[in-house]
Parts: C-alpha cells; structure tokens; sequence
C-alpha cells in the first residue's frame, strides 16, 4: 500500500492527469535498506531532472516511483508492474547493480527500454539485442583514470582494500591492466563486507607491505572504514579512490583521515570551478538550480546527477521517437529504444554521451576529472 500511494502521489506532484499524459516513464530506486543512501540521492536527482521538464514538446509525462528497498526481488516485482500494469514506456532504476542487472532482465523479456543509473554491463537477450544501458562512467574508465594519475604522481607500487563483493571486484580488475600498462605493482587485495565494524586484520597486512599509496574499493559510509583504520595504524600515503566516495557520508564519517583523498568523479561535482569552455558548466548549473528548487537543498553529490542524465537521454530520445510512433504502443518502445541507442553527443553533467546498439557504456574519457578533499570540500585538480 505503501508503494503505491508513492506512486500516485508521485504523479499528483506533476500534475499531470492519467487523461493527459501519454508518455509514461517508471523510476525505481532504494529509499530504504542497504543502499539506501545512495538511492535517496538518485531520487532527489530524479525529482531536479522532472522539474527541469516535465514535457516533450506538447506531450506531457506521466511519472511513476518505487522503492525496491534495496532488494533485488523488490526490483524484479517493481519492473514487472510497471511495465505490465502501469503500461510504462521506460524503466530507470535502481540503486543497487544487482537490482538493476534483475530490472534490465524484466526490460529484455518485456521489450521496454530501460536506462540504469548504477555502473552494469547490461546483459543481453538471448538473441543478443539489447533494451538497457547504463548511465555512469563504467568502472574500468573510472579506475583507469586514477591509476593513471597515480603514474604521474609517481606512485611505483599501490595496496588494495574494497568490499567483498562485485563493485570490490570491479575496481580491482579495473586498476590491474592500467597498472601493469603503468609499470606499477598492486601489493595487496584485501576485502571487507558492507556490514563489517573493522578492518584491522586487513589494513595490518597492507601497512605490512610498505605501499606508496592505497587505492579505495568502497562506497559511501563504509568506504570510509579503511582510511579511518589505517590513520590509526599511522599510515601517511595518499589515497586514492573511485566516484562511489564522493558521498557526503564518506566525508562526515571518515573526519581527517580522508583528508587528501584523491578520486575520479564525474564533472558535475566542481561544476563551479570548471573553465566556462567545459562542456559540462552551463547543463550542470542549470541542474543545481533544478535541484534547489525540487529538493530546497543544494546538491552535494555526484549519483543525483546520473538521473538527471538519464532524464536527458530519455527526453532526447523520445523526441525522435514520437516522430515514428505513438506513446503506449510497443512500436513507440521499440523506437524509444533505437532512438537511446542512436544518442549523439548529447550534453549532460556527465559526460557527452554517444550510446551505439551492442554497447552499455556511452561516454568517454572526457566524463571524468580529478578531484581531491581539502577541508571537506572536493577541489577540482586539472
């Protein structure tokens, strides 16, 4: 009952009447359990992307949401509604990869477009067609990046230490090939579970192995565990770590051993400080003051602006969508879904995207910049 009063209240704060409103999009994510904190912000990114439009050009949109609860099965169940109930034309969701590799599923029996908003490779149908992508810079980019500054900053070995679980994986086998094409050893590969209280036994064996630096696998509030376990063992090297720390969490929990944290993040998080020739200032200025608006807060987080992304890429491609189709018909969701995989250098706070059929990942190099912490604020390091 819960759910579904979320969701009519969701259409009721368009405005938008069921009579009106032909395009239909369902949004899920986790606004309560494990991922929820990351899910909250997705949600805030969402309600910014709907008060930057809320129209393709006459036709209004019909907005649906759900909470998975950060469960996979909820997820699925979700998915399955709003296609086959709710009639939805996309699926976006969800906090969490493995219930979004669980949505794209229902997406590829289903036949409806979906666009993920967590870092997955999108798996297939079994005739090899794709309905999903995904918005985020794919983890071996945002790995790449930062191994690479390591080089320059002339890092000869780093130490490992991230979650037990398939994002711990994802930035490990991500820093292996640019290390190696680096010259650079990695000297350990320890990992925790989200739920742990202590990483002693771990951060022992990497202060153990005398490293250069530390590279971060973790996320969000516990990320921080591994920095606040290594200032008490005395470590002084640099960190280093992925977009999944640019959480206000990591920085609230983790104090000053998280200080200096050098990491990769998408060009929305220093918006300001960027040059007016970047691509992404004007798009993410105009998202923070769509964010205010929706969420009388300020944005301080870079997941929000992946739904805001993935707003654009749906309003874009359902422009030339309706030019085929009709909105509610399975001829408009396949065309949605041509059009998304056919996006051309679309501006976002972001990246640029260019999707093409076959591929998940639509950006480039070009979505990431440096960023390091100083005085609990991200500073933009050309």
């Amino acid at each position: 009952m819960r759910k579904l009063i979320a969701a009519v209240l969701a259409v009721a704060s368009l405005g938008i009447g069921t009579a009106e409103a032909e395009i239909t999009v369902g949004f899920v994510t986790s606004q309560s359990g494990p991922g929820s904190s990351i899910g909250v912000l997705y949600d805030r990114g969402m309600k910014a992307a709907v008060e930057y439009a809320n129209s393709v050009g006459e036709e209004k949109i019909k907005f649906i949401q759900l909470d998975d609860g950060s469960d996979p099965s909820a997820a699925t169940r979700n998915a399955r509604k709003l296609v086959e109930e709710n009639k939805v034309d996309l699926l976006i969701g969800t906090a969490t990869a493995p219930s979004s590799i669980a949505m794209v599923a229902v997406a590829n029996e289903l036949k409806v477009p979906m666009i993920s908003i967590s870092p997955i490779t999108v798996p297939a149908t079994d005739s090899g067609d794709r309905w999903a992508i995904a918005m985020p810079q794919p983890p071996s980019l945002m790995v790449k990046v930062v191994v690479d500054r390591m080089k320059r900053d002339g890092i000869k070995n780093f130490a490992y230490i991230g979650f037990s679980d398939a994002w711990g994986d994802l930035v490990y086998n991500g820093a292996q090939k640019p290390a190696e094409a680096d010259g650079m050893k990695i000297l350990t590969n320890e990992r925790y579970a989200r739920t742990d209280t202590s990483v002693t036994g771990q951060v022992l064996k990497i202060m153990a192995t005398k490293p250069d630096a530390v590279l971060l696998g973790g996320s969000a509030t516990q990320g921080a565990l591994p920095p606040l376990t290594l200032a008490e063992r005395g470590y002084k090297g640099p960190l280093y770590g992925t977009p999944a720390l640019l959480n206000a969490d990591f920085i609230r929990v983790g104090g000053k051993a998280v200080e200096g944290v050098l990491v990769s993040a998408g060009p929305v998080i220093v918006a300001e400080q960027l040059p007016d020739s970047h691509f992404s200032k004007k798009i993410s200025l105009d998202f923070r003051a769509a964010y205010q608006k929706a969420n009388g807060m300020p944005t301080t987080d870079g997941f929000s602006a992946y739904s805001f992304d993935a707003w654009l890429v749906f309003l874009d491609a359902a422009k030339r969508a309706m030019a085929t189709a009709k909105p509610g018909t399975p001829e408009f969701r396949t065309a949605l879904k041509n059009a998304i995989f056919t996006t051309k250098d679309l501006v976002g706070t972001h990246a640029i995207y260019n999707f093409k059929p076959g591929e998940s990942y639509g950006v480039d190099e070009r979505s990431l910049v440096l960023v390091r912490l100083v005085d609990g604020k991200w500073k933009y390091e050309p």
